[in-house]
């Protein structure tokens, strides 16, 4: 709580310095000029700022202090700074008395205390205990900056917008003026070519607006779509370069959600937010400059409002922007779970766990919900204080209204254009404290989104070495491996072996013996812990990456295709196909006979993951994909196991013709292993043996033990 004490001790010395003051003027008989009478005004004033500072020192210490002063100054310079732009309506006097009178007093004082309350709350001294939100703060001004340069490029659009906006509020802010004339007109002596003026000069001032506020509009969403798709195309652009292990740890749902919904909120920060605090600064000010003119004693009662309003709509944003990013993780959360349950129903069928999705749906919903109800309170607890305080000050205008009109200094069609702009002041001044909350609220919630732009990929940068011929020798040097999300578990240790170029190894063993690490690193997935893995002699990572996609196929168990037609998910990822190579290709991977039967052939779309075909054939179009590059090392990931009888003929034969190429192959049928040149069979992350079928059944060792276990029957 703020000590009142000080507070009141300055109060009531300036009231006795006002008091001495006012005795010594009126005892002299003092009379001046309009220019003298602000002269003295500023000097007394600014004699009092002196004192009373001089006194705080006294009577305070540390930030209290520095709280004093701001206070002390505001309140000694509010009148003749009020006074001085006074002087500038044409209604101002040329007689006046050095002091102001104790009505004046009494009001600078109030609005004073309430604007500068409203000011140690919106920005307070830093302290220790607010290290952590002014860092907040600092962190979401600099994001909102570099959003801000990421709008630069389209400078024309919103220097366009800024030009319409500013012609939009200064339109709009001279149409109540124009409606208290009507009114002013009807209620007196009727003139037929004022009322004309009047009403012609209202229409063309409602006309203007509506047209530069179309205008404005238009441009700041184009501004918008522009930002938008600028932005997602940089994160989609940099997520695809990340690491494998990073898609692991971070699920699909939340990337998506971070590419859509939250680099959206981002753009509309800077475009829609910013739209309405520009327009409602400059309709503020101006509107402000017209309450003036009509009464001075009417627009200290507004401002009294004001600050009052801001106060409890800050208060109110605080408590907000807290429960609006718990909600947003909700929605991410419950929209995962959706997609997640969804996408995999034939497995929840299965399982007959139904029950079970729906219990984890609901208990996202309950925390979503309580999350909303503990908004709605505060909204509905915001909204009946704030409307208290402004039906109060209205009463209070209203009362203050009549009684200038009683005496002539105000007409009624003025007020009624006082009572426009006021609500109108009120609507702004919520719009003003209410985005700039928004604005920073936006940009702590689009910090995932930065962090995704700014990460690096934690694989080694690749090289570029690219030779014009390739043997295709494929070498592990002692390479010892663990999964990043599992460190404690090496998944190889130690492995040392070499697929000879133009020959088929086979890759054996049991289930989790290391075969499918051995193709991920082969693929640069990941990076071993220790050793290299080598082409031609060469470590991987020393060449292109292009190159290598080139000149090296994988064709996995479970393939994945994309919505699309045939012939798209077989050229998929290569620049220039023709449609013969495609064909060739399917024809190569016995894909011809069952494509040709298809709706439309190669332009038949294969659904959503491939889920209008079988296995089998989505394997066959896989191995299409991959033979389709010619490459110099094709990587058979189990890729054989789902299909018939006559489609492992035909791969067989496809394996067996290809001259010159270098094939590691992982399967568990027996035919396709006897007729591998090399077999290096692997357990427990270790290569435990290798040699040909029949070197290691006479071996009679691991190979020959678990030959019945490891491969299915043909």
């Amino acid at each position: 709580m703020v000590a009142l004490k000080p507070y009141v001790l300055l109060l009531v010395f300036d009231v006795l310095l006002w008091l001495s003051v006012w005795l010594l003027v009126v005892s002299l008989g003092v009379e001046c000029s309009l220019n003298a009478w602000l002269a003295g005004l500023w000097c007394y004033r600014l004699i009092s700022v002196a004192i009373l500072n001089h006194l705080a020192r006294f009577i305070s210490s540390g930030s209290e202090q520095k709280v004093l002063t701001r206070w002390v100054t505001a309140l000694c310079l509010l009148s003749p700074t009020f006074e001085t732009v006074k002087t500038l309506l044409p209604e101002s006097s040329s007689y006046h008395c050095p002091v102001p009178d104790i009505g004046m007093v009494a009001l600078a004082a109030a609005s004073t205390s309430i604007a500068c309350a409203m000011w140690e709350c919106l920005f307070p001294d830093k302290a220790p205990g607010d290290a952590a939100k002014v860092k907040k703060q600092q962190e979401a001004r600099a994001l909102l900056k570099r959003v801000s340069g990421y709008a630069a490029p389209d400078y024309l659009y919103l220097g366009a917008a800024f030009v319409f906006l500013a012609l939009t509020a200064i339109f709009e802010t001279y149409i109540p003026i124009y409606v208290g004339k009507v009114i002013d007109i009807l209620s007196g002596t009727y003139e037929h070519t004022s009322f004309l003026w009047a009403i012609g000069l209202m229409g063309l001032y409602s006309l203007g607006s509506s047209l530069f506020g179309g205008l404005r509009g238009g441009f700041f969403m184009c501004s918008l779509c522009r930002l938008n798709k600028r932005v997602r195309h940089m994160l989609f652009q940099n997520l695809m370069k990340q690491e494998v292990n990073f898609f692991e740890e971070n699920k699909p749902g939340n990337l998506s959600s971070r590419l859509i919904s939250d680099t959206d909120k981002m753009g509309r920060s800077v475009a829609l937010n910013v739209n309405v605090l520009l327009r409602s600064l400059v309709k503020t000010a101006g509107m402000l400059w017209l309450m003036l003119g009509l009464s001075w004693e009417l627009t200290l009662l507004a401002c009294i409002e004001m600050p009052l309003t801001a106060l409890l709509q800050n208060n109110y944003n605080t408590l907000s922007q807290d429960l609006s990013q718990k909600l947003q993780d909700c929605q991410a959360e419950t929209r995962e779970l959706a997609g997640e349950s969804l996408g995999a129903v034939r497995v929840v069928r299965s399982f007959h766990a139904e029950r079970q999705e729906l219990a984890r749906y609901q208990a996202a919903l309950d925390k979503m919900f309580h999350i909303k109800r503990r908004k709605g309170i505060y909204s509905a607890m915001h909204l009946l204080l704030r409307r208290m305080v402004t039906v109060g000050l209205k009463v209070l205008m209203l009362l203050q209204g009549r009684a200038l009109i009683s005496t002539q200094r105000l007409s009624m069609g003025s007020l009624l254009s006082f009572v426009l702009y006021q609500k109108d002041m009120a609507t702004n001044m919520k719009h003003l404290v209410y985005i700039y909350g928004d604005m920073l609220s936006t940009m702590i919630s689009s910090r995932k989104v930065f962090e995704l732009l700014d990460r690096k990929s934690k694989m080694r940068e690749e090289g570029s070495l690219a030779p014009e011929t390739l043997e295709g020798r494929l070498t592990f040097h002692n390479v010892t491996f663990a999964y990043p999300s599992r460190q404690e578990v090496q998944a190889l240790k130690g492995v040392s072996l070499e697929v000879s170029a133009g020959s088929m190894t086979a890759l054996v063993g049991p289930s989790g013996g290391g075969k499918s690490s051995c193709v991920s690193l082969l693929q640069r997935f990941y990076e071993p812990q220790e050793g290299d893995v080598l082409l031609d002699g060469v470590p991987l990572r020393e060449y292109s990456h292009r190159y290598l996609c080139s000149k090296m196929a994988v064709v996995s168990q479970g393939p994945f295709l994309f919505s699309g037609s045939v012939g798209y998910n077989i050229q998929y990822g290569m620049q220039d196909c023709t449609e013969e190579q495609v064909k060739e290709a399917g024809k190569r991977a016995s894909a011809d006979s069952f494509i040709g039967n298809l709706g439309e052939g190669y332009d038949t779309d294969v659904g959503e993951s491939g889920d209008q075909l079988s296995k089998g054939e989505k394997q066959c179009i896989a191995i299409a994909r991959a033979l389709v590059r010619r490459p110099q090392i094709l990587i058979l990931d189990e890729a054989t196991s789902s299909m018939d009888v006559n489609t492992e003929h035909a791969v067989q034969g496809v394996l067996n013709g290809a001259k010159g190429q270098t094939v590691l192959v992982i399967a568990h049928r027996l035919q396709t292993v006897e007729r591998a040149d090399r077999i290096i069979f692997m357990d427990h992350g270790q290569v435990v043996e290798q040699g040909t079928h029949q070197e290691l059944m006479d071996l009679k060792g691991h190979y020959y033990r678990m030959k019945e276990k490891l491969f299915l029957k043909d």
